[in-house]
């Protein structure tokens, strides 16, 4: 029993299953792990061992009475993002290390009602705003496939977790590439899916119109499997769409690959700072795919310089909206003797947000104050439609567009980059959520240190299914998708 977590959800799932092994014995396995390891890798912010346990013992009673879904009694972890009713919901943040929250998020809901077990809650780069999870109040995570490298961010716990193997699969959430990018530097596959798809509610807000919750695993099967639990239309989210939920493992080998379109912007490949080592993975991983029947269409995409200046206007204003109820008065750090209700609200936010905080704060607000609102906000606005319809007038004549995840492999910790330099980073991943599109990150490589490569494939409104089933099919055809860092070969 001491391999557990080498198996993938479906092979825990038979285990399950079959009484093989039981949901106590696979989450003492991992608790086990956590409590050996991740004082190397820093991944988890809350453990819960005694909620995990109990809820394991509940599910082995639900398989032995015959009453299990698919996933009950396998274990995960959720981004710290997720309100979990009671337990320490803090975003990563100060202003949040005392708010335990009194629901659950509806994506931490739906998990606990198909039986997963909640092994705690994984850090991530405060409020979801950053690239290497170093911003986080409690401290930076590290990446498993190298210690002083960062994990990615801003959902660099949970890859940190998975890649480490002291979860089978966590949550995530994206904004403008924080399930992707992680995924793409720690070695996983990670969805994000089309706006609207799962339900935001109960998931701290950073940038409302921009925010999306997905799986992050080894495999796309893996991915699958937690997402035929988590989409869905929810009444409490007014973004959620009401459109029925694909079965995306059934449908996991319905895309042929044979005749499958793949768009290749040429400004994506051309893009200062493309690593050299990346560009080569990715497309030594688009040859492959044409090898298994794919047409490589080479496509326009005539808006990516206006990618990063559109999403550094839209989402920090957005930011700058919702982090205003962070006042010291309801809920969340409150300064000490306060002199009167303005030093409250000054000092509260000044000690409870980081630096990277405050900067998208004062720029979202610089950019919605009076003069200057139509000048940049409402033109952002109408910038982002222009980069919808540039992708929508793409996808007439291909399926789905390839790009690298990020242009780079993962930074050292502590490598100081400017905010522009982070903020370039992420060319590739930003464009998607600000036109509402899904796109997957799955590994395709290694660069000449031995540090994961990701390559991004971008479909289609509602087009998750066929995401999944073209990177499983990739999948079934290499074996990137099953290495492991040193540290996850590692038994407790």
């Amino acid at each position: 029993m001491t391999d557990l977590h080498r198996l993938s959800i479906r092979e825990l799932a038979e285990g399950l299953s079959q009484a093989k092994f039981s949901s106590r014995e696979l989450t003492e396995h991992y608790l086990q792990r956590i409590a050996k390891l991740d004082s190397q890798v820093k991944s988890y912010v809350t453990v819960t061992p005694e909620q995990a346990l109990r809820d394991a013992d509940a599910a082995d009673a639900a398989l032995k009475a015959g009453n299990a879904t698919a996933l009950t009694g396998i274990p995960l972890a959720h981004k710290d993002i997720f309100c979990t009713k009671g337990i320490k919901t803090t975003a990563g943040s100060k202003i949040l290390d005392n708010f335990i929250s009194p629901y659950d998020a509806t994506v931490v809901e739906k998990t606990k009602a198909a039986g997963l077990v909640t092994l705690g809650k994984v850090n991530m780069d405060e409020f979801a705003m950053g690239s290497t999870s170093e911003s986080s109040y409690v401290g930076a995570t590290s990446n498993p496939w190298a210690l002083d490298h960062v994990p990615g961010g801003s959902s660099g716990g949970s890859a940190a977790a998975v890649a480490a193997d002291l979860a089978p699969f966590a949550t995530g959430t994206d904004t403008g590439g924080s399930i992707r990018q992680p995924a793409s530097f720690c070695g996983l596959t990670g969805l994000k899916p089309t706006y609207g798809r799962v339900s935001r509610f109960g998931i701290i807000a950073y940038a409302s119109s921009l925010d999306q919750a997905g799986p992050m695993a080894r495999s796309a099967e893996d991915c699958a499997y937690l997402m035929n639990v988590i989409a869905g239309h929810d009444a409490k989210d007014s973004t959620s769409v009401k459109k029925e939920v694909d079965d995306y493992v059934a449908n996991l080998s319905n895309t042929s690959v044979k005749g499958l379109r793949i768009g290749i912007p040429k400004q994506y490949f051309n893009v200062v700072g493309l690593d050299a080592d990346v560009k080569a993975r990715v497309e030594e991983s688009l040859k492959k795919l044409e090898e298994m029947g794919a047409t490589l269409v080479e496509i326009d995409l005539n808006m990516t310089e206006a990618y990063v200046p559109t999403y550094y206007l839209i989402a920090p204003a957005e930011a700058s909206s919702n982090l205003s109820r962070y006042d010291g008065v309801r809920y969340g750090h409150r300064c000490e003797n306060p002199a009167d209700l303005m030093d409250l609200y000054k000092r509260s936010r000044s000690e409870g947000f980081g630096p990277e905080v405050q900067r998208r704060i004062l720029i979202g607000t610089y950019a919605l104050s009076a003069g200057y609102y139509d000048a940049y906000y409402v033109k952002a606005q109408k910038v982002r439609r222009l980069i919808q319809q540039d992708f929508l007038k793409a996808f007439e004549n291909v399926d789905v567009i390839a790009a690298p995840s990020a242009p780079t492999t993962a930074y050292k910790i502590g490598a100081n980059l400017s905010p522009t330099e982070m903020y370039l980073g992420d060319i590739y991943t930003l464009a998607v959520n600000l036109a509402g599109l899904p796109a997957i990150n799955a590994p395709v490589g290694f660069d000449k240190d031995s540090l994961p490569v990701g390559l991004q494939l971008i479909g289609n409104y509602w087009s998750e299914s066929q995401l999944l089933s073209i990177v499983h099919q990739y999948q079934q055809n290499t074996d990137w998708h099953t290495k492991r860092a040193a540290i996850a070969e590692e038994n407790a």
